[in-house]
């Protein structure tokens, strides 16, 4: 299939805000659906970009952040991660890397971009992985309570395959790398 021919077979009728903050606008729409018939759809748009980082050390150790996901009302083993306000997202993933780690890198790549929930949300991520790093200082925002992990990059992905990672973001992440990785040998 030529996705370059395919149109949009949604029509928006109306759109108002039923929900905003600093970090997500959610929009109720009147739609005609691809069948013709009228519906509603929301859709959570959000501000900022998401930005995962896979640390990777000289030994494929990696770090995973840990914390209570209040959404979720579980605790989360993740990548470091966080969120981009402006399209210097390499700028956002050195910050974040720091913040929450402490670590510095320098070699950087970026290996994906991805839609998280696509059904529900416009989110956009972006998983960098950091390389030939150094140790600094944590800087926590007010909102996080972190632990942080250092272990073979093996056992993140040994993780994601027997669910103990459940973040989308942390999961492509983590896949990836044990891509690149597979790929060098």
């Amino acid at each position: 299939m030529n996705i370059e021919n395919v149109k949009n077979d949604w029509q928006t009728n109306s759109t108002k805000t039923v929900y905003e903050n600093n970090w997500i606008h959610v929009k109720e729409n009147q739609v005609i659906n691809p069948s013709g018939n009228n519906g509603i759809y929301g859709v959570v748009h959000f501000k900022n970009a998401a930005i995962g980082i896979v640390p990777l050390d000289e030994e494929n150790n990696t770090y995973l952040v840990g914390q209570w996901r209040y959404a979720l009302n579980e605790y989360s083993w993740e990548l470091p991660m966080g969120g981009a306000p402006t399209e210097d997202y390499l700028l956002h993933a050195q910050r974040e890397l720091e913040e929450e780690t402490g670590l510095k890198a320098k070699k950087w790549k970026n290996i994906m971009k991805l839609h998280t929930s696509n059904s529900i949300c416009d989110e956009v991520g972006y998983v960098f992985l950091a390389q030939e790093l150094t140790q600094g200082e944590m800087q926590w925002e007010e909102t996080e309570n972190l632990a942080i992990k250092k272990l073979p990059f093996s056992d993140a992905y040994k993780m994601v395959l027997n669910g103990q990672i459940t973040d989308a973001i942390s999961i492509a992440g983590i896949l990836r790398v044990k891509i690149i990785l597979d790929e060098e040998v």
